[in-house]
């Protein structure tokens, strides 16, 4: 039996509802988007990667970014035994040091959803799941919603999926629209929705806004730059782009919606130049794991190496924290 993709708005934008009724009013909107000055950006993005922060609000921020780490295992090696040793890693990061926060995730392929389950129960750590044939995303919708349904069934808190990049480019708004909706509702009513743009593969930052924006207007609860799978992934410049519209989007609707930047984000001087785009640019009220995460594998090492700096005054051995 065919799949039906749904093709109504689904209530998370009620305000501009008429702009997904057909694939020209679609069009009409995001391209009637205002421009983005590329120059004026970057230049922004970079003038807030230089703030220094004091020694007492670096360690606040050292905790506050474990505590936004999706702790991420994507390998076509993964086995049960890593996707434990994540787990147990996500629940107490630190093990000779409790008072450092969980990570907010774990994040597996679907497969692995019902291991990572089991190694964090007990704890607030959340489950996601990459689905809809992640990272191509190339696959008949069929596919890509069973593949949700399994990650959900198994326990996933939260569904990590990709965009048709190439229906995106090729000006299929509607097609790409009635995809990420149809995925919203295959996510019921437990599990959050994450929308990657693989914003390296869209090619300009004016598709970067427009993708934004679609990705809301279909009922985004978050959206995510990358799968971390090709050579341009987060950066500073187009983080502060979806920032800058969870904010409008926010303003026209009342609907807040996440971001997560993914791919590239290694140390923890990284994460505070993240943390400070937030604070600047949406304020406090994203400065928390259920509205900004970080999606990352080797990130929480150095967070943890540099919390052990703060409290001792010496950087710890190599063989400190554990190598995923």
């Amino acid at each position: 039996m065919p799949t039906t993709v749904p093709t109504t708005a689904p209530p998370a934008a009620p305000a501009l509802a008429d702009v997904t009724s057909s694939d020209s009013t679609l069009r009409r909107y995001l391209h009637g988007l205002p421009g983005v000055d590329a120059v004026g950006l970057e230049a922004r993005a970079a003038s807030l990667g230089t703030r220094s922060i004091k020694t007492t609000a670096k360690a606040y921020a050292i905790d506050l970014a474990i505590s936004m780490v999706d702790l991420t295992t994507l390998e076509g090696a993964d086995t049960p035994g890593k996707v434990r040793s994540l787990g147990a890693k996500a629940v107490h990061p630190d093990p000779t040091d409790r008072t450092t926060p969980a990570t907010a995730a774990v994040c597996v392929y679907p497969d692995m959803v019902a291991t990572a389950k089991q190694a964090v129960a007990g704890s607030a750590v959340k489950v996601a799941s990459v689905a809809t044939a992640f990272p191509a995303g190339r696959v008949p919708i069929a596919v890509k919603l069973a593949d949700v349904r399994e990650a959900v069934t198994a326990g996933a808190d939260e569904i990590d999926m990709v965009i048709d990049r190439g229906a995106f480019l090729a000006g299929k708004y509607l097609k790409v629209y009635d995809e990420i909706v149809a995925v919203r509702e295959a996510c019921g009513t437990d599990a959050r929705l994450k929308v990657i743009f693989e914003t390296g593969e869209l090619s300009t930052y004016d598709n970067i806004r427009r993708a934004s924006w679609l990705g809301m207007l279909a009922g985004a609860d978050f959206i995510k730059t990358s799968t971390g799978k090709v050579a341009v992934n987060a950066t500073p410049a187009n983080t502060l782009l979806m920032l800058e519209a969870v904010r409008d989007f926010r303003t026209q609707t009342g609907i807040q919606v996440g971001v997560k930047p993914a791919g590239g984000i290694r140390t923890t001087k990284d994460a505070v130049k993240f943390l400070v785009l937030v604070n600047e640019t949406v304020g406090e009220d994203w400065l928390d794991n259920h509205w900004f995460r970080f999606g990352a594998s080797s990130l929480l090492n150095d967070l943890l190496m540099q919390r052990q700096k703060l409290a001792t005054g010496r950087y710890s051995g190599p063989d400190y924290v554990t190598v995923d």
